[in-house]
């Protein structure tokens, strides 16, 4: 199959799979897996090489790698030490030792067992990585520690490079040869034809990748040396990263600045990326560390944000062949003909390896759902495995016939990962959440103000009213958030503002005014909903997210809303307008004037806004819609006498709250 229409296939592929398995909550990388499976049939009837795919797609693990190292600045790498070190040692060195004493009780010989413990103890960092950015999960506790091991397990791959030889015991290959007749697989890939009709058999095939992405094998000139001779060339690689990222990458990007040409641009950042990795792998390290330093060392230049728009597109694309790879890569013949022991094989591994990591949870702190996401992110094998096992083979350390087993456990636990993320999203987070709204605090005080929420918006309102000399009873469920405010001698108390009881508690029934601060906007919706109806004497401020959140609130009865925005957007557009030369008074009778007439629109537009039809099918709506914005665009470029009636009052003070039953278009900001 010639390249294009490989090309072709994954793409559409991608195409097709991944909205739909988004669409469904499943997450891209699933759907880039399934894509995978779709394409086997096609792949396996044309005689692909996969492996060869895939390890060209694995360098997507590298730019990932990089990436994230321009995320980190020093300073917080050195505060991940601890993690570092100490988690990532104990999960790597725990899980081996489990998985070695378990093949050893099974009947394995040590050697094989202990090859097997090394390689299933990695895990994913492409999966994790990918999902725990997905779903904005990194910056956790939880995310932090999968980090830490998935970092250690990356750099630990590079002794087990060198132990792994040291088993080697040929007298028992023979003895584990497989009884049955050997099944085809893609994921070994024996005899598959390149592009020239030449084959290649499997026991170089094996040779051939056992050597490829991450540098997992050493060029063959590394091991003539003497070891304190690659132990300088190891320190002179790492220094060259160091010192050519902090000293030449803002040279040589200022010279390339002068060509103001942007495809220059990313072909540097894409060299500069290349030309670690084959640093890296020409000194025997492993690139995805090399690229990691460098990202870091990076992480506080001013092309930082430059390199990141650069690299990100391919390795996206990368990352997301790599999944199809692995997808197509199961030999579904041999995972029919011995599916059992497979599956549990699978069911067994990841058992184990959540069970460690739940184990090591607790003394290194990883507390509540942080835990479950941890343990269940990382129960799975990793890529590397693929590398590790086609290189254990070459070397006579693990037989071929239980290598082909090894492979599809590790392409199927990479395959399940997307449904333990899933189960944690849907199952475990949400309990954490309800066993942590179901202990509020006792609230000992009453006010006439009750703020629910208290981020960035709600706080502002809580100075404001505090500075003015008004009490408040501020709740927030964050239990983070409680404890930073605390710690600044902020008063809150935890508890979700949208109990009913919670909100007794606090006094809603002799308050005078409730503002709701809260994120989710079906929860202050329903706020407003509630208190509207059984506190009718209660005066309600709320945020809205956007335009529809504003109809949904006013809907529910609110008649002051605040979008979170717009005030911010307008002063922004004021700002512009003085730069662009007009004199600042004109400047703020324009804003004021825009928002007059937002307002307005926005008003008429609410009693057509229906929550049961997508707003794009809903034909009064639009209709009017578009009405009023062709009479907007004509009042503010002169075409119409409305916008400067509108403008007569200049700095007047704005309307008070006694006013607002005079004019319905207020209580919209």
């Amino acid at each position: 199959m010639d390249f294009l229409t490989l090309a072709f296939l994954f793409l559409v592929a991608g195409m097709i799979a991944v909205p739909l398995a988004s669409k469904f909550g499943l997450g891209s990388v699933l759907g880039y897996l399934i894509a995978g499976i779709a394409l086997s049939p096609i792949l396996s009837a044309f005689r692909v090489d996969v492996v060869s795919l895939q390890h060209f797609a694995e360098f997507g693990v590298v730019m990932m790698l990089f990436l994230v190292g321009l995320e980190l600045k020093p300073s917080m790498l050195w505060e991940m030490k601890g993690r570092l070190l100490g988690l990532g040692g104990l999960q790597v060195g725990v899980t081996t030792a489990a998985v070695t004493g378990l093949a050893m009780a099974v009947g394995l010989e040590w050697s094989i067992a202990l090859g097997l413990g090394l390689i299933f103890a990695l895990s994913s960092t492409a999966i994790v990585l990918q999902t725990l950015g997905e779903k904005g999960l990194m910056r956790s506790d939880g995310g932090q520690a999968s980090f830490s091991v998935l970092l250690f397990q990356d750099i630990a791959v590079i002794p087990m490079l060198a132990l792994i030889p040291l088993l080697a015991a040929p007298a028992l290959m023979d003895s584990y040869a497989a009884p049955v007749e050997p099944v085809e697989t893609h994921v070994e890939a024996p005899e598959v034809p390149i592009e020239d009709g030449a084959h290649a058999d499997a026991a170089e095939g094996v040779d051939d990748h056992a050597g490829e992405e991450h540098g997992p094998a050493a060029p063959g000139w590394i091991d003539t040396i003497p070891g304190w001779k690659r132990a300088l060339l190891t320190v002179g690689a790492m220094a060259l990263v160091v010192v050519g990222g902090s000293w030449l990458t803002p040279r040589l990007f200022r010279y390339i600045a002068l060509a103001r040409l942007r495809e220059l641009f990313v072909a540097t950042a894409l060299c500069m990326v290349v030309g670690i990795a084959l640093l890296m792998n020409l000194v025997g390290l492993s690139p995805a560390l090399g690229t990691f330093l460098a990202g870091v060392v990076l992480a506080n230049s001013e092309y930082r944000h430059e390199l990141e728009s650069d690299i990100d597109p391919f390795r996206g694309m990368l990352l997301g062949l790599f999944f199809m790879t692995v997808g197509a890569g199961i030999d579904f013949g041999l995972l029919w003909d011995r599916l059992f022991t497979i599956v549990g094989l699978t069911a067994g591994l990841i058992a184990l390896k959540a069970a460690v990591l739940l184990a090591l949870s607790y003394p290194f702190r990883v507390d509540g759902a942080n835990r479950w996401l941890f343990a269940l992110g990382l129960a799975q094998a990793g890529e590397f495995g693929f590398v590790l096992l086609s290189f254990t083979t070459a070397v006579q350390v693990v037989p071929q016939s239980i290598a082909d087993v090894a492979l599809l456990v590790v392409a199927l636990s990479m395959l399940l990962t997307p449904g333990l993320f899933i189960l944690y999203d849907r199952v475990i987070a949400p309990r954490f959440s309800v066993a942590g709204e179901t202990t509020p605090d006792e609230i000992d005080e009453e006010a006439p103000v009750i703020i629910a929420g208290h981020g960035r918006w709600g706080g502002i309102v809580n100075r404001l009213l505090l500075g003015a000399g008004y009490r408040t009873v501020v709740l927030d469920h964050s239990s983070a958030q409680l404890e930073m405010l605390r710690a600044f001698g902020i008063k809150v108390f935890f508890g979700d503002a949208s109990r009913p009881d919670l909100l007794v508690a606090a006094g809603i029934e002799n308050a005078k005014m409730l503002v709701v601060a809260i994120d989710d906007r079906a929860q202050a919706t329903e706020i407003v909903r509630h208190v509207r109806k059984h506190h009718p004497h209660v005066y309600i401020i709320a945020r809205a997210r956007d335009r529809n959140h504003v109809y949904e609130l006013w809907g529910a009865g609110c008649r002051d809303i605040v979008r979170e925005t717009f005030d911010s957007g307008v002063r922004a557009g004021r700002s512009a307008l003085e730069a662009l030369g007009v004199h600042p008074f004109d400047a703020e009778r324009m804003a004021r004037g825009f928002v007059d007439i937002d307002r307005r629109t926005m008003r008429e537009l609410a009693d057509l806004y229906d929550p049961e039809i997508p707003i794009h099918q809903n034909g009064p709506y639009i209709e009017r819609s578009r009405a009023l914005r062709a009479e907007t665009e004509a009042a503010m470029t002169g075409g119409g006498t409305a916008y400067d009636a509108r403008l007569e009052r200049g700095w007047a003070p704005p309307v008070g709250r006694d006013d607002l039953e005079d004019d319905p278009a207020r209580g919209i900001e």
